[in-house]
């Protein structure tokens, strides 16, 4: 089948996306590009990326095991049209409020989504999809009228989206290593590596870090981090730009501390 698939992949050199945009006439429209990524994401978020074959997606669907095929050439394709599938749940800003306030937005949103699909994080898309480049989209309109060229526009938008990614990925990782330990939650993961860790804070090399330890209020507060970490990001991003707004939404860490 991979091979087929790479087959196919080589003989048609149009993209996916063109592909949908204009579809060959089908004798029933039954099966379309957006129900197969619903039933597709659907599946991932239950039971997990690798999960989701070709096969068992034709399952889910109730049809052939070939039907799929009409509209992907295979699982690659098939992630793409799942990753463009949940950034399409995302409400973009339209940049009236300024550049700080959308980008924090755009943040926030990514953040969330995907949380609520993690296996997302693991997929590499050879390129962004419609809905992923929206999302760019909206943060350089954002940005536009700061008098930045457009690489400075394009580095400033991609610093918020690494600070994203990253936060995210971790995570993401905590969550799956809590999981793979029978961990329900932090406090029981603490429990679990007391002696590990009471060990190496009692060696007295990691002064700063016994502190936080002892005296942290917000260790299981990951919104809370979050966002701090991020509008350390747009502060620094606000400097550069010698931008002298300040204010960071109703929703930011001063609001929550």
């Amino acid at each position: 089948m991979a091979s087929q698939e790479r087959q196919s992949a080589s003989e048609d050199p149009v993209s996916l996306w063109e592909r949908i945009e204009r579809p060959t006439p089908a004798p029933r429209a039954t099966l379309t590009p957006r129900r197969i990524a619903e039933v597709a994401v659907a599946l991932a978020d239950a039971e997990g990326l690798d999960a989701v074959t070709m096969r068992r997606l034709a399952t889910e669907l109730g049809v052939a095991p070939m039907a799929a095929y009409r509209y992907v050439t295979g699982k690659d394709e098939l992630l793409e049209l799942m990753v463009d599938f949940v950034y399409g749940e995302l409400d973009l800003p339209d940049g009236t409020d300024g550049w700080r306030a959308a980008l924090r937005s755009v943040a926030l949103r990514v953040r969330e989504v995907l949380l609520a699909h993690s296996w997302a994080t693991r997929v590499a898309c050879g390129a962004p999809t419609p809905n992923q480049l929206a999302v760019t989209e909206a943060a350089l309109v954002a940005l536009d009228g700061l008098g930045l060229d457009v690489d400075t526009a394009m580095a400033v938008y991609s610093t918020v989206t690494a600070y994203v990614h990253g936060a995210v990925d971790s995570e993401v990782r905590l969550s799956r290593m809590l999981h793979a330990r029978g961990w329900s939650t932090r406090e029981e993961a603490r429990a679990g590596l007391s002696a590990q860790m009471t060990w190496l804070v009692n060696t007295d090399r990691y002064p700063r870090y016994a502190r936080y330890i002892q005296h942290a209020d917000r260790k299981d507060d990951v919104q809370w981090q979050f966002e701090v970490g991020l509008d350390s990001v747009l502060d620094g991003i606000a400097a550069r730009l010698g931008d002298s707004t300040t204010s960071r939404g109703s929703g930011g860490a001063e609001a929550t501390a």
